[in-house]
């Protein structure tokens, strides 16, 4: 993908180079519920083990995240690591860092499984659904 610009000026990119990783190690490790605490170390793995990512960025500032996992032979992926900066939410932006990792990716023809406490709402915008409150699965898509 080359770099989808927004209407409202931000950009989606799925270069790895790109990734501040200290940036999303410190939302990460410090803000949210599911990775308080983790390593600098493992966020370094976790991103360059990814199958893909895709951040949001205000120029040069990354301001959301996301990465995908999966494996040759698999016919799933696993969506982790999802967030947008509090002080850029309420914009569709995580909508569209999810769409794009999805929907315009590699792999929207797969099975997409994901875990959250409290964006249910924003990803059965995007076609997951429960097998219950923890879990949210997205049917594969037909390819064309």
């Amino acid at each position: 993908m080359a770099v989808r610009r927004l209407p409202s000026g931000f950009e989606l990119d799925d270069d790895v180079t790109r990734v501040d990783v200290a940036a999303v190690h410190r939302f990460l490790s410090e803000e949210s519920y599911w990775a308080r605490g983790r390593p600098l170390e493992v966020q370094e793995d976790y991103v360059r083990a990814a199958t893909r990512v895709v951040g949001v960025y205000d120029g040069r500032r990354q301001i959301g995240f996301c990465r995908a996992v999966t494996a040759v032979g698999l016919g799933f992926v696993y969506l982790a690591d999802v967030y947008v900066l509090s002080e850029y939410r309420g914009r569709g932006l995580g909508e569209e860092l999810v769409r794009e990792m999805v929907e315009q990716g590699p792999y929207a023809d797969r099975r997409w499984f994901l875990h959250t406490e409290d964006m249910h709402a924003l990803y059965r915008k995007l076609g997951f659904e429960g097998p219950n409150d923890r879990a949210m699965e997205r049917a594969a898509r037909p390819t064309t």
